[in-house]
């Protein structure tokens, strides 16, 4: 295993930016201190100055589309993409064909993933109306946590039925991860728009279809339910300012039993984006208006939103280049996730510190992984140095996703990463998978 001393790094981890040399070895950092000398000639010495070293993102929503969907994206091609992006732990959905509904179908994904992954994984065990059974045979241990549809996307595994869904909330032990959006109103509202403008609804009045009160009521639901039962639930993916009044700014997040996500796509564009990136930026829950994602920045600063995350879901051009009614929801963005974060840095809006709060250190005490998400000693050395002011444009010729296309196309973001560690190797260096990269493992829990 390789020998890694990093000097001269400006380390941010745990509220702090203190200049460090860094020294990994067999996969973890061994130490870190203000000044460390070492003559073994094996030793790979990375002068840092002047750039930042991050822990490695963890990003607790992806769908790499493995098994079944292989035409969008797979574990071994999104990985990748991950892994240039800074994203050194991802934790993927359940709706893939065949969807993970059984321990077996789960850990073929586990099987896919130790053969392919240049990141550390795991997945989320997903739940149906009918897979309780099954749901109580899962060790937290070993899994991520359950994630349930509230409302319908992306392979249909939406859990409607009220009675099973108080019997999961009473029954498991694990995280419930849910997607909220009520689908009786969803589909009252398609109906009317269907009705007016047939297939071809213009994609700005996505929004209004998949509504506020849509997301809001089925939040507000779930969170009821949580409260009722003592489950311990993680919303995925807000997109309303409403939705922030439902969740606690006080209570340590050690110590919360109901949490919440934002995804980059709901910090960065809105409404108004739909005019120039229409189907490109349909994703469920709809990105919404500029209030709602101001509202969105000042809940991730007033500590209501817990976490940072992607939602990566890849679909091919062909796919997103439909009529409103046949183009599906989501797109990629692991390969820009921390850049674009990074810009909101460079806009005074949230600092180092509070980025790697929210996607790195925070995501690791969420779902308990194991020394993850810091920059500790005798913590796994997964790592990212950046570049602050190292400026470069999106363009289809960098990008690593197999669906070929981005939202941030011809975007010039400030920030660049320049390295990338997973497991104390060098993964990716300044725009270049590196022959060392497939060092992805399989997360551990602490529960």
């Amino acid at each position: 295993m390789s020998k890694i001393l990093i000097k001269n790094a400006k380390v941010v981890n745990e509220g702090r930016i203190n200049e460090y040399d860094v020294y990994i070895e067999n996969g973890v950092f061994v130490e870190i201190n203000e000044s460390i000398s070492v003559k073994n000639a094996e030793i790979q010495v990375i002068d840092a100055e002047g750039k930042y070293l991050l822990p490695g993102m963890i990003d607790d929503q992806v769908h790499f589309r493995e098994p079944g969907l292989t035409h969008k994206a797979d574990i071994e091609s999104e990985s990748r993409a991950a892994i240039a992006g800074g994203i050194t732990s991802f934790i993927e959905m359940p709706n893939t064909v065949p969807q993970a509904t059984t321990i077996e179908l789960l850990e073929d994904k586990f099987e896919i993933a130790s053969k392919s992954s240049y990141a550390n994984y795991s997945f989320m065990f997903g739940g149906t109306n009918d897979n309780l059974e099954e749901i109580l045979k899962v060790d937290p241990k070993k899994v991520a946590a359950l994630k349930l549809f509230l409302g319908s996307s992306t392979g249909n595994m939406l859990v409607d039925d009220p009675d099973v869904l108080k019997k999961i909330f009473s029954s498991t032990p694990l995280l419930i991860a849910v997607h909220c959006e009520d689908e009786a109103t969803i589909r009252e509202n398609l109906a009317a728009h269907v009705e007016k403008y047939g297939d071809d609804i213009p994609v700005h009045l996505h929004p209004i279809i998949r509504s506020e009160e849509a997301c809001y009521l089925s939040s507000s639901k779930a969170i009821a339910l949580a409260k009722e039962t003592g489950a311990r639930l993680h919303v995925f993916h807000l997109s309303t300012a409403k939705e922030l009044a439902l969740f606690d700014a006080k209570t340590p997040l050690k110590e919360k039993k109901i949490t919440a996500e934002v995804c980059v796509h709901h910090l960065w564009f809105n409404s108004d984006d739909y005019d120039t990136k229409g189907t490109h930026i349909k994703w469920n829950p709809a990105v919404k208006t500029e209030k709602d994602r101001k509202g969105l920045l000042k809940g991730l600063l007033d500590n209501k939103i817990d976490v940072i995350a992607t939602d990566h879901a890849p679909h091919t051009l062909k796919e997103k280049d439909n009529v409103y009614t046949k183009a599906p929801s989501g797109g990629p963005l692991v390969q820009h996730a921390l850049t674009a974060l990074l810009e909101f840095y460079h806009k005074g809006e949230l600092s180092l510190e509070k980025i790697v709060e929210k996607a790195c250190h925070n995501p690791a005490i969420l779902f308990e992984v194991e020394k993850r998400g810091y920059i500790k000693e005798g913590y796994y050395a997964d790592a990212v140095l950046v570049d602050l002011n190292a400026p470069w444009r999106v363009s289809k010729d960098n990008l690593l996703y197999k669906c070929g296309w981005s939202p941030f196309e011809d975007t010039t973001f400030t920030s660049r990463i320049t390295h990338t560690f997973v497991n104390g190797e060098l993964v990716y260096h300044n725009f270049k998978i590196l022959n060392k990269a497939k060092q992805g493992k399989r997360l551990t829990f602490n529960r």
